[in-house]
């Protein structure tokens, strides 16, 4: 076996030191190269999961959100229902009594043209009265001049 390592220029010293040295490699790679990739690969997945996690938060928060404001809306038509309710109520009342103060006014405006019209009637039949009258009395006064003079 001697010769056979002899003959292919194996020398056991620099197998140790290369294996020597591959093992200082190793560590060095182990130290600065593999152990801060698997920190930074595990910082990169805590990162992603915090995400997904917050993602799917977020999407529940929304659906709550939405749900909160079908709700609001839902309540704001019944509100508003209930006020529009309100307003054609109290504008039913408010025509109805207008309605009534103007039945009132015009029955009263009514009577008094009735009370003006008989007043004016009963004035107006006086001064004919009086002014058939008086063409009486000239007529019967002019009879008489004229009988008078004949």
């Amino acid at each position: 076996m001697h010769q056979i390592i002899t003959a292919f220029g194996i020398d056991w010293r620099l197998i140790a030191i290369q294996i020597f040295n591959f093992t200082i490699l190793l560590i060095g790679l182990w130290y600065f190269l593999y152990t801060p990739v698997l920190a930074l690969i595990e910082k990169r997945k805590q990162t992603i999961e915090k995400g997904l996690a917050d993602a799917a938060e977020a999407a529940y928060s929304l659906r709550h959100a939405e749900k909160e404001k079908d709700e609001i809306v839902k309540a704001a038509h019944v509100e508003a229902s209930a006020v529009a309710l309100r307003a054609k109520t109290h504008a039913d009342e408010k025509a109805a009594k207008l309605v009534h103060d103007a039945e009132d006014i015009c029955q009263r405006i009514t009577e008094d043209a009735k009370k003006a019209g008989l007043t004016l009637q009963d004035t107006i039949r006086r001064e004919c009265e009086a002014d058939v009258a008086r063409t009486a009395l000239l007529a019967a006064e002019k009879i008489l001049r004229e009988r008078a003079q004949t």
